[in-house]
């Protein structure tokens, strides 16, 4: 019998590994969605912060914005981006760093909303609720995983504002291929302790 080469094993080992993070990001993208529609409808896209030190958008926080920004539907009637996060690491908050992110370095000259005062995804959630109540569709943006929880804490708390959410563009193949695989296991981690904790049917 024929030995497989290591260097074979190995790379399907690592093939396995991007799978994984690519299926289970896609998945979480399209979970606990409403029937929300945006073309010809006003929107609200939410865009959840990270934690972050400094005076600038850190990684994670320039690609939500980014993913954020791709979000908007251009035959929505109206688009607002809504900004989310407190000052959990750094000086600033989260929101007001994405903000001059998305103005300062990606010229994005459209209407925002920002939430400065959340240290947590619920309280992300529970603060935005005022921010988009006026929204046909609601959009909610981060890692695919960490925006899933996000979705079911809404529906939680406003089964009303549930029926609104629709897919927003935080998922892209091969966007961010080394992160995804670890973002996936702890994003399956939280939802777990999320289910565990009757949050979740």
């Amino acid at each position: 019998m024929r030995r497989v080469p290591a260097a074979m094993i190995a790379s399907a080992c690592v093939a396995s590994v991007f799978v994984f993070g690519e299926v289970t990001h896609w998945s979480a993208s399209r979970r606990d969605l409403g029937y929300g529609r945006s073309r010809g409808r006003d929107e609200a896209v939410v865009v959840l912060g990270y934690r972050n030190h400094g005076n600038r958008a850190n990684f994670m926080n320039r690609f939500r914005v980014r993913a954020g920004i791709r979000s908007i539907d251009p035959l929505a009637r109206s688009s607002v981006l809504v900004l989310c996060g407190g000052n959990v690491a750094g000086d600033r908050s989260e929101a007001e760093l994405m903000d001059q992110y998305a103005r300062e370095e990606l010229g994005y000259a459209g209407d925002v909303r920002l939430e400065c005062a959340s240290l947590s995804t619920f309280e992300n959630v529970q603060n935005a609720i005022p921010l988009v109540e006026d929204a046909d569709a609601i959009k909610i943006v981060s890692n695919s995983h960490h925006a899933q929880k996000a979705r079911i804490h809404l529906w939680g708390l406003r089964p009303d504002l549930g029926v609104r959410l629709c897919w927003g563009a935080d998922y892209r193949f091969g966007e961010l291929e080394f992160v995804k695989p670890i973002a996936a296991l702890l994003g399956l981690i939280a939802l777990r302790r999320l289910k565990a904790q009757g949050d979740v049917a």
